[in-house]
């Protein structure tokens, strides 16, 4: 049973989501709350699975829940998937840099949004296309800021190298492929770069790649490995 915690301003947007979280088999509402600071507290009180949480609210915004969320060790088995109307702007970044495991357009289909749940739920990043597009662009337009980022130096080569493919969206199977490793071994160093990192997910590994200059970005456009599925940051 994936436990899920609803927080969202609007509460015929929250209604609108237990209804069909509710409504599918494996998946329970455990609670909802209507402001980020509510949120902290709700997911501090039901340990949750995931939460999904609206990135703008009064009170506290979505990404000051998700920062707060992301620091507390007690919450570490909690995924946050950020909930928006807007455009994916300026908050693509934010919300990834502060431990959001997701980040998805309140206007996604239903389907799609069971599906992320789950995809979260598994221990994955997500990220629509299009928040992948807006991401890479963020990067391009800003050089990396390598004297805010520390660990690099504790990361060894493999770590580097397959830290690097991660970051151009290649699965475990795909960066097995191109180093000549199994993917049980590729997912080892994944996991101990991580750790290093102290990453909670494969999306935070990615933003320090980037951050860190292991990874330079080209234009958004531009796709490492073609078949890698859009909605997530690999397996």
């Amino acid at each position: 049973m994936i436990r899920v915690a609803v927080v969202d301003d609007q509460a015929l947007m929250r209604a609108g989501f237990r209804a069909l979280l509710d409504a599918e088999d494996g998946i329970e509402v455990v609670g909802e709350a209507a402001d980020g600071e509510q949120g902290v507290a709700l997911v501090r009180a039901q340990l949750p699975d995931i939460a999904l949480i609206d990135v703008q609210m009064p009170v506290m915004t979505g990404i000051e829940a998700t920062r707060l969320i992301a620091a507390d060790p007690a919450l570490s088995a909690v995924r946050v998937v950020i909930l928006t109307n807007y455009g994916l702007d300026e908050y693509v970044f934010e919300a990834l840099r502060a431990g959001a495991s997701g980040f998805l357009l309140k206007d996604t289909d239903p389907a799609d949004l069971l599906q992320a749940i789950e995809v979260v739920a598994g221990g994955e990043a997500l990220l629509s296309p299009a928040v992948t597009r807006t991401l890479i662009g963020e990067f391009v337009s800003r050089p990396p800021d390598r004297s805010t980022v520390h660990g690099l130096e504790h990361l060894t080569r493999r770590e580097r190298e397959v830290t690097a493919l991660a970051a151009r969206g290649l699965t475990n199977e795909e960066i097995a492929a191109h180093m000549v490793i199994s993917p049980f071994t590729a997912k080892t160093h994944i996991s101990r770069a991580m750790t290093k990192l102290a990453a909670r997910d494969r999306a935070q590994l990615v933003v320090f790649a980037y951050e860190s200059g292991l990874v330079t970005a080209r234009a958004p456009e531009s796709r490492c490995a073609p078949d890698t599925p859009d909605h997530t940051l690999g397996r």
